[in-house]
Order: structure tokens, then sequence, then C-alpha cells
């Protein structure tokens, strides 16, 4: 059935533009997608009539708004299992004393159907309409994975990761079992018939590939028009050993594989040098940004305002479990966080520290609208979704969520748009999201565990 939403309605429509409609409306086709947003609602049923007859109308109260759907652009669904652990450790550190044997473990599909049934539940229930999820070397555990997410209603890209070389000997496979395993990912992705879930090519990083794989693994994106997801300078020793094995940059070593493309998302960006974001910018890739896992895994702060201002497209990862959340929200505070963070690096003299060896005083923080962005039209931008989702422009798919900024504690007062913005931005949680909608369809209440 048509609906229309009347009441406060939010959404982005670039890094800097952000567009509110405060006594508004916004009106979905019974196929889910937007057919109308603005002021004007009487306006637009007298000039719709035929429309109007079979709609459906949910009035939102003074204290609710609807805005799109969280999408996180990097997140390792096996390693819910494990979120929160083992944060005080280094990157390498970790990988090897939490991940690879948590991940082996996935070769248990009993056992991967109950975390990725619970991952998935808990990213909807934080608002995330569209995740793009590494799963594990296993082809078997991660179609779980896929078919939970359309049994569930998430939007998603999925990938069979790939490592043929520098990972345990417990949890490795080789070139020919890892694109043999990739090429039947596909195919199976292909008869799971979901226009919501798609196969992801992913190596897991450049130092657990050889340059064989890699240049297979591009192979078959181009040959499939596939995306793509990665990491890529994430973490400065990472790097090192990257250059020594590839004698080139991070980025340089994807590149010559044919694995950056307009479809490419790569995790963190951290680090990288001038050329490597010329390089991103010329092949249309984007860069997810994870400021928790950034920060836990000791990583470093990586400028976003230096990534956007070079022309690539940045979105929000929660990176889990190296972050220690699987809402986007919380990704977006951490955001705000790291961008004042380099702001007192970039402009003050911090007792104790002493002044940045390059000051910048014309640096700007992130504002919260444009964090607003990256968590949703950013993401999707990121993720090469953008023409179906990420924001309500007419002909997209209705992916949204409904907050009720009332839920835990009524305002003292009546707040206006942006106040209700704010306020669950920087004090709301997953409770504050009473509805969540992908592609029109209402499943917040419909992905509980079963």
């Amino acid at each position: 059935m048509a609906t229309v939403f009347i009441g406060t309605i939010v959404h982005t429509k670039s890094f800097s533009e952000f567009e509110s409609f405060e006594n508004g409306f916004l009106a979905i086709d019974d196929s889910g997608k937007i057919i109308s947003i603005g002021h004007d609602y009487k306006g637009w049923l007298s000039s719709n009539p035929v429309r109007a007859k079979d709609l459906h109308e949910v009035r939102l109260t003074d204290c609710q708004f609807l805005m799109p759907g969280f999408v996180d652009c990097h997140i390792h669904a096996p390693q819910f299992a494990q979120v929160g652990l083992g944060l005080d450790m280094p990157l390498l550190d970790w990988l090897n004393t939490y991940t690879f044997p948590l991940e082996a473990k996935f070769s248990d599909q009993q056992y991967a159907q109950q975390v990725y049934q619970s991952v998935i539940h808990a990213t909807l229930r934080s608002g995330t309409t569209l995740a793009s999820y590494f799963a594990t070397n296993h082809l078997e555990s991660t179609l779980i994975l896929a078919r939970e997410a359309v049994r569930q209603g998430q939007r998603a890209l999925v990938g069979k990761v790939c490592s043929n070389c520098n990972s345990p000997d417990f949890y490795v496979e080789t070139a020919e079992e890892s694109v043999s395993a990739t090429l039947a990912f596909v195919e199976e992705m292909r008869s799971l018939g979901s226009p919501l879930v798609l196969p992801t090519i992913t190596p897991r990083f450049a130092l657990s590939c050889s340059k064989e794989l890699l240049k297979e693994l591009g192979d078959i994106a181009k040959r499939f028009d596939l995306h793509v997801q990665s990491h890529i300078s994430e973490n400065l020793a990472e790097i090192e050993v990257v250059k020594g094995i590839f004698k080139s940059s991070y980025a340089k070593a994807y590149d010559e594989a044919g694995l950056l493309t307009n479809k490419t998302v790569m995790a963190h960006g951290v680090h990288l040098e001038d050329d490597e974001i010329a390089l991103l910018k010329t092949r249309g890739c984007s860069v997810a940004h994870c400021p928790a896992s950034n920060t836990m895994l000791s990583s470093g702060l990586c400028d976003v305002q230096r990534l956007v201002n070079n022309g690539v497209t940045v979105g929000l990862g929660t990176d889990v479990s190296g972050g220690n959340s699987v809402s986007v929200q919380d990704a977006l505070l951490r955001a705000l966080d790291v961008s004042k963070h380099l702001d007192f690096f970039k402009k003050h003299n911090i007792r104790g520290t002493g002044k940045a060896q390059l000051q910048d005083p014309n640096y700007v923080p992130l504002k919260y609208k444009q964090a607003i962005y990256l968590a949703t039209l950013g993401g999707a931008k990121a993720l090469s979704l953008d023409h179906l989702t990420g924001n309500f422009a007419l002909g997209k798919e209705f992916d949204a969520i409904l907050v009720d900024v009332s839920v835990i504690e009524n305002p003292v007062r009546r707040l206006n748009v942006d106040e209700l913005v704010e306020k669950f931005i920087y004090t709301g949680n997953d409770r504050n999201i009473i509805q969540v909608f992908v592609a029109g369809k209402p499943i917040k209440n419909d992905c509980l565990l079963k």
C-alpha cells in the first residue's frame, strides 16, 4: 500500500547540503519507492487525486523525525562474536591473538548461523539499512551470512574473504582454492535472486594475498562487474611490510591487480600518501572511515577533510570488532571526535605535547550534519549504491529510520528540527530508533531472533 509520512523529515543532498522539512511529508508507492517529498502535502494531494484514495497516512509526533537509514561501509560479521575484546593491542597482534582463531571457527556452519543471525539483527536494530560485510574464508558459512541478510530484509554487500599467504596455518587457503570458492560464491549469490544482497570481491588485505591471487580477484571483479572491498593504509607497520613485499605503495599494489575501480571501497586510509589519494580519485574508489577501530587499535587519526577536499568519496564503517560497536551512530560521533582532535593538533600548542610540526590554522573540523552525510548518502556513494539509496531523492528506494527522541526521556520543551536531530545524534541510541525500513518494508519489528 502507498504510504505518506507527515511530520519532520531530514536528509542530505551532498557533503555540505542538509535539507529538512518541518511539517513536511514524504510519500512512497506500493513498491517502496519515493514518489514525493516536500512541505505542501495538501497541494500534492489535490494534484494527485488518484493516489490519495488508497494512501495510508503515518503522522509523526513532535518528538519524532524520519531520516535515511544508516550505511555501514565496513564491518566484519564473524567478529561480532568477539566485539569488545583485545582492543588494547596493535592491529597485527590483535589479528593473530583474537581474530584469526575466531574466524577459523566458521568452518562450523551451525556456529556461523548463530553469529550471523545475531549480527544482522543487531545492525538492523541500530538502524543500519545497508552494510558491507566481510565474512570469512569459508564458502558455505559466507552463504549463510548472505541468506540471513535476505531473511531479515537488510540491504547488504557480502564478501567471501580471500587470503592465501601471511596467515596462520589453521586459517589459510591456496590461491586456487580462493579463486574457485570466490567464483562459486558469485554464482550462488546469483541463484539467491535477491536485489538487496549482492556479492563483493574481498581480498582481506594486500598482505594476506599473493600478487597472483590479487590479479585473479581483479579479473573476476571486472568480468562480472562486481563491487570490491579491502583494507588500505591502516597501520604504519602494516604499510612498511606491504611496501617491502610489493615494492610499491599500498594503493599501487591494488591498482596493478585491477582492484581499484569505481565500485571499490577501501577501509581506513589513515596514512595515505598524496599520490595514493590522487590515484583513488582517478579510479573512482572510496574510503570507509573507521574512527573507532583506528583509535582502539592505535592505528592513527584519519583526516576525512583531506580526503573529501581531494575529491575522494568517504563513508563510515563500524569495523566491528576492531571497532567496539555495531552502531553507525556511534561511528558518526567518533568521526566528529577524531576531527576535533585533529583540529587541536593542527591549531593548538598542547601542554605536554607542543605544537604539531605541520600546523594548519585554516583546518575546519567536521560538523554533525556533514557527519550525517557520511553515515547515509556518503556511505551509499562509497558503496556505489547511491542510485538506489542514501537519501530521499525521488525514485530511490525508501531505506529509512523513524526516530523518537522521547523514548527514554521527554524533552523539557518542544525542539526545532535541528535540535531534534542533534538530540538523537549526540544522546540517542538504538532505543530511539522505533522503526527501520528497507525498500519500503518495515523490518525492525520483524528482525527478532528466531
